[in-house]
């Protein structure tokens, strides 16, 4: 069934795109959630405008994104974590910790655009990818450096004063 969609949809079309849907998806899903409609030429020129103007945000968003990811690809964040004298930090760095630091230099980085396969757990240098769309990543070198304990200062002893007696 050929449906006009009336939003954008993830990993079917834009907004204003005629799609080939299954008929059940159409009728279930898409046209009672009011995501598209029945592809017809009155529908279709009634959407032009829409879809020129979406069209228009969407290229401008993208040029705000390639700009970011130009900003930030190669970018260092140094993080500081509790580690034992083996180098395993005791918790991990997570992808938020790194988000943070990124956007506390001045880059315009979300949580979820963060990926590793595991959080880090070790010391050293990692490399991160950033995934701002399907096709646009940079990548980002993580430091972790054990992080300074501050001990308490020691409080030397006083020795106990001898009474003198004279």
């Amino acid at each position: 069934m050929k449906v006009l969609l009336c939003e954008d949809i993830k990993k079917l079309g834009w907004l204003g795109d005629v799609v080939e849907v299954n008929e059940g998806y159409a009728r279930n899903y898409l046209l009672p959630q009011g995501l598209a409609k029945v592809a017809t030429e009155g529908n279709i020129r009634a959407i032009a405008q829409e879809k020129a103007k979406r069209s228009e945000q969407r290229l401008k968003e993208r040029r705000r994104i390639e700009k970011a990811v130009q900003a930030v690809d190669n970018a260092e964040a140094v993080l500081a974590a509790r580690a034992n004298e083996q180098g395993v930090l005791f918790g991990s760095v997570t992808e938020a910790m790194i988000a943070a630091n990124l956007r506390a230099q001045g880059f315009e980085v979300a949580d979820g655009i963060v990926r590793m396969p595991e959080h880090i757990k070790q010391l050293g240098t990692h490399s991160v990818t950033l995934r701002f769309a399907e096709d646009l990543t940079a990548t980002v070198r993580v430091v972790v450096v054990p992080e300074q304990v501050e001990e308490p200062p020691k409080e030397e002893k006083a020795e106990p004063e001898q009474e003198q007696e004279a």
